[in-house]
């Protein structure tokens, strides 16, 4: 569920901070509460299973193990490295937002066989697709659309997931992670 957390959280930060023109306001106030509503409903989802306490006699996973940490290293440095080099370009602001999304993808799709959650990759492929797309419309007359893209619907993504398996988590009480298969839960 932290993980899930985190994916609401970033999720909602994409959205609010991301939701501009071209879209009118009533549509930009909208896309906000919603992602609001959604995170706060993850929270809440996560603040319910830790109520719960933890599952007794399985065995937990380390999930900071070394090759997550080589992975989040990598992203920092492709990160803000990416975000100097797209500076010293001079790519438009907009540019940025669709590099994020790209190495938060490319990140997630880089997760799932460490931590075995073969389900992460989803919305790592999408993410990765999405700060694509944003990236090849920066230089063209689109560029106005690429916060959107990039930004609104790589939040949705997100918080789409996240919401999606807190809620399997919260009311079934299973503990599958994303993607994982039940014979692969029921071995742990």
């Amino acid at each position: 569920m932290n993980g899930l957390l985190v994916g609401a959280i970033f999720g909602a930060v994409f959205v609010i901070v991301n939701a501009q023109s071209p879209l009118n306001a009533v549509t930009i106030t909208l896309l906000r509460a919603v992602a609001c509503v959604a995170a706060t409903s993850v929270i809440a989802m996560w603040f319910a299973i830790a109520r719960r306490g933890r599952p007794t006699g399985r065995e937990q996973r380390n999930m900071f193990s070394r090759g997550y940490l080589i992975i989040v290293l990598a992203e920092a440095i492709l990160l803000f490295g990416g975000l100097r080099v797209l500076a010293a370009w001079q790519a438009p602001e907009q540019a940025n937002v669709a590099w994020v999304a790209l190495v938060v993808g490319v990140h997630f799709i880089a997760l799932a066989p460490v931590w075995r959650t073969w389900g992460i990759a989803v919305p790592g492929v999408i993410l990765t697709l999405l700060g694509t797309a944003g990236l090849a419309l920066a230089p063209t007359p689109a560029i106005a659309w690429v916060p959107f893209i990039s930004g609104v619907l790589s939040g949705a993504v997100l918080l789409t997931g996240s919401v999606t398996f807190g809620w399997r988590a919260a009311t079934t009480g299973n503990p599958m992670r994303m993607g994982e298969s039940r014979e692969a839960a029921s071995h742990r």
